[in-house]
């Protein structure tokens, strides 16, 4: 009987060799070859998996005590109230960020959308945020995200900017020379190009998240947030959706999280479009757990079983935080 021909290691060869090989063997028509050169660079069927080396990102997180408040939700009816009522809630922001520091804000501006369709974070969470920072002694606050559209465009139509210039923030936009790769040992994030120039001089890192639809992932929250940090062709990582967004919980510890419930795009997201797809809900969930924050805004803010969601479930199983918020020591205030 022949012997069968031997595939050889992709590893081990470059892909004109690989090709010859393929000639030699007799497998060069049609579907057979376009599956065999799919074999060939089989590490791209899960995108983010890598070898290469690269930076990894330390953790921002102050750290707590078992009996310090880890959750605060507060509601009302004015943004900046509520937000400075759930920090309170937490012990203040001074609890946070010290004397001195460099504190970068993450909002969420993937989109060019105007501040009432609640697709991008409101500008008056990132007002009451950088007030509270800046009131806690912080020297500098950098606000950096990397958007779907234009970033110039949605930093200005989302309101942003106007902020950014009235409170001296520095914004940070996404040229090609502000990416690093990042090494991760992620479930599918391991080596990939990241949005670093914010991070090398940051001292705190807090993001400030829209409780929004998703129509890939369910809900766009506080971890969802952090996928604006990554560059390159991220829209890969879709079909890997929950566990790229439980990978981010691995990737960035932050100080402090901030989910915006005032007004909840409650469907069409992440784009929305329509001021009837926007509910007012008038609450801020603030903490230091951006699985439980999570957790409970997909419960409470937008009103959905969070036995559905499995991002928060991977994220809860790998111990990267608890997705059961009740066990955690919070708190609930009126602003």
């Amino acid at each position: 009987m022949p012997r069968e021909p031997v595939t050889p290691d992709p590893k081990g060869v470059n892909r004109r060799q690989f090709i010859r090989h393929l000639a030699m063997t007799g497998i060069t028509s049609g579907g057979a070859l376009a599956a065999a050169l799919l074999l060939w660079e089989r590490r791209h069927f899960v995108p983010g998996f890598g070898e290469k080396s690269g930076i990894t990102l330390p953790s921002f997180s102050t750290g707590l005590l078992k009996t310090q408040t880890s959750l605060a939700v507060a509601h009302g009816t004015d943004r900046i109230a509520t937000t400075r009522a759930a920090i309170d809630a937490l012990g203040g922001m001074g609890r946070f960020v010290e004397k001195g520091d460099v504190v970068l804000l993450k909002p969420n501006v993937a989109f060019d959308r105007p501040p009432a369709l609640a697709a991008t974070t409101h500008p008056d969470s990132l007002r009451a945020i950088a007030e509270l920072v800046l009131e806690a002694g912080a020297k500098r606050i950098l606000v950096a995200d990397n958007p779907i559209n234009s970033p110039a465009g949605c930093f200005l139509k989302s309101g942003l900017k106007s902020v950014a210039i009235d409170l001296n923030l520095e914004l940070i936009y996404p040229e090609q020379s502000a990416f690093t790769d990042l090494q991760l040992d992620g479930e599918i994030l391991r080596h990939w190009p990241f949005f670093h120039r914010p991070f090398e001089k940051a001292d705190k890192v807090i993001g400030i998240a829209p409780c929004k639809d998703h129509n890939l992932c369910s809900a766009s929250m506080t971890m969802k947030n952090w996928y604006g940090l990554l560059g390159g062709r991220r829209n890969q990582f879709h079909q890997h959706i929950h566990s790229i967004i439980s990978d981010f919980a691995l990737m960035i510890q932050p100080t402090l999280v901030v989910l915006d419930g005032m007004h909840v795009l409650m469907s069409n997201g992440p784009t929305g479009g329509r001021l009837s797809d926007v509910r007012q809900v008038g609450s801020v969930v603030a903490g230091t757990d951006m699985v439980a924050v999570d957790s409970y805004g997909y419960t409470n803010l937008l009103g959905r079983n969070v036995a559905d969601l499995d991002y928060l479930h991977k994220a809860h199983e790998r111990g990267l935080g608890n997705m059961n918020w009740q066990e955690t020591a919070w708190k609930e205030v009126r602003a």
